[in-house]
């Protein structure tokens, strides 16, 4: 017959000495949106835990941005919860100097991500009431899980019709650097948005031959309005009139600035680009130069490409051109659907399950040795009841309705939430989402500080509740201390030793151990 053990490392089918049961929520991404939300559960007084595939935070801006990238908001839209830029930063700050920011961030938050902690996959589990975050080499357990790797977490690829028969370089714009890299070549830039836009500028600088393939209808604004950023006018008009009137105002300023677009190849939406934004995600184009370049013809405007031959491209309107070299500036997307397990059975957890959920906390993260006499092995199990009794508390214990499939509702098949922005950022279970706003770094702090306050008021409450069951185990535990008074003092400190392993919440149990009785801690690993 199985022992409970046996059982429980096939249900859960991992190496229980590699078992992490963390304080606070585990957070999934290192980028602008995982260090917000932990830095504002921080300042709820919520301790965190941040996973990251890659070695450094902020990954996508330090290894998938171009040199010449700088944000294209003013600094105060882009600046996370509770501590701003510098003041010496100017007012569109370079892709190093956000890099600086972040890392600025995480310092004097005190944020220390686990690098190189690659996800494999998340799960919820029904019988503990937590998530289990799986990556290479261990596994992690929390009451939260935090969403925080975003909506541009991979390279969107296109399947485009002959690419592999070309001869040149097929580079996607997460590669691209400078174009000192094509130098006087001839560069199809598959994409018009606002990376499509400044790597055709930066191409210009070192006299390459843009080609921008526009597929679709493009809203092209100025980057600003009589000195003053057109994303702040926006915001400022937002408050006082309707989207509608304010797309209105913003088309009449564009067009006395920039004049047609429809006449340089970029036909505008019939849609608002503010209202288009809120209803597609898709985004205007902040005009930094390109447009200038696009009219004097040094970048050409191309409609969709139709083919792609072994020496260039046959595109929609009949025209055919060589090309040196193709990039891709077609964006990324959200991979949450690669690895957040989203099924939920139902039912409840069976006979067996139940009593095991403290057992199974307790040795996954510290594999507990008792020591083999009959009194101390009666110890160890009212321990271990105690151990029980917290771990629920933790984890306010496993439901006992039905479940249902509502988590596969929360994200659509593309990885991003159902729900539209701003109440997007929370499922349930102790899910979240942090940095799939569609809004930048704006929706981002909002997000994260939302989360942070949600969490911390489960945070404190459970906690009451937790230490209102300390004072009830420490009553149980010296009644057990008095047991093993008659055993030598080498088995008490075997004893000892083995409580002390026991790792839920911080705090000392206040049991002195002189002599007969015993002291131990509970500490989290």
């Amino acid at each position: 017959m199985d022992s409970f053990k046996d059982k429980e490392q096939r249900h859960h089918g991992h190496n229980e000495a590699n078992c992490i049961l963390v304080q606070g929520p585990i957070i999934v991404g290192a980028g602008p949106s995982g260090l917000a939300a932990s830095a504002c559960l921080k300042q709820e007084g919520v301790p965190s835990l941040i996973l990251e595939k890659s070695d450094c935070i902020a990954s996508l801006w330090q290894h998938r941005t171009y040199d010449r990238l700088k944000l294209h908001l003013p600094k105060q839209f882009c600046q996370l919860p509770l501590l701003g830029f510098p003041q010496n930063f100017p007012k569109y700050p370079t892709k190093h100097q956000f890099i600086s920011y972040m890392e600025s961030y995480a310092s004097h938050f005190s944020i220390q991500p686990r690098f190189n902690q690659a996800v494999i996959n998340a799960e919820f589990d029904h019988v503990t009431a937590s998530w289990r975050v799986k990556t290479p080499d261990s596994e992690y357990i929390s009451r939260w899980l935090i969403v925080a790797t975003g909506e541009n977490a991979e390279p969107v690829i296109p399947d485009i019709s002959g690419i592999n028969m070309f001869k040149g370089r097929v580079v996607h714009t997460s590669l691209y650097k400078s174009g000192s890299e094509f130098k006087n070549q001839r560069v199809l830039v598959i994409g018009c948005g606002n990376s499509g836009m400044e790597v055709c500028l930066d191409l210009c600088r070192y006299n390459a031959i843009p080609h921008m393939v526009v597929r679709n209808t493009v809203h092209v604004l100025p980057r600003e309005m009589f000195e003053f950023s057109t994303f702040g006018i926006a915001m400022a008009l937002l408050k006082w009139f309707p989207v509608k009137l304010v797309d209105k105002l913003l088309l009449l300023v564009s067009s006395f600035t920039l004049g047609d677009t429809d006449q340089t190849g970029l036909r505008r939406p019939k849609t608002g680009p503010i209202e288009l934004k809120n209803v597609t995600g898709k985004t205007p184009v902040l005009d930094v130069g390109a447009l200038s370049q696009i009219k004097s013809g040094k970048i050409k405007v191309m409609q969709g490409v139709k083919e792609i031959t072994r020496n260039g491209a046959k595109f929609m309107d009949g025209l055919e051109n060589e090309i040196d070299s193709i990039l891709l500036a077609t964006g990324y997307k959200s991979n949450v659907s690669t690895w957040l397990k989203v099924a939920m059975p139902s039912g409840r957890p069976t006979a067996w399950q139940l009593p095991s959920i403290g057992r199974h906390a307790l040795r996954a993260t510290f594999s507990l040795e008792w020591p083999r006499s009959d009194a101390l092995s009666r110890m160890a199990s009212d321990a271990q009841r105690v151990g029980t009794c917290m771990t629920h508390a933790i984890s306010l214990i496993a439901s006992r309705e039905d479940m249902a499939t509502y988590l596969a509702d929360f994200f659509t098949k593309d990885g991003m939430p159902e729900t539209p922005f701003p109440n997007g950022w929370k499922a349930e279970k102790g899910l979240y989402t942090v940095g799939f706003t569609r809004r930048g770094l704006l929706g981002t702090a909002s997000d994260a500080v939302k989360i942070a306050r949600d969490i911390g008021e489960q945070w404190r409450i459970i906690n009451d509740d937790f230490y209102s069951m300390i004072a009830d185990a420490n009553k149980s535990l010296l009644l057990s201390a008095a047991i093993i008074q008659v055993y030598s003092d080498r088995e008490v400190k075997g004893v000892a030793r083995a409580l002390n392993r026991m790792s839920v919440y911080g705090g000392n149990s206040g049991i002195d151990s002189g002599g007969v009785s015993m002291k131990y801690k509970y500490r989290l690993a």
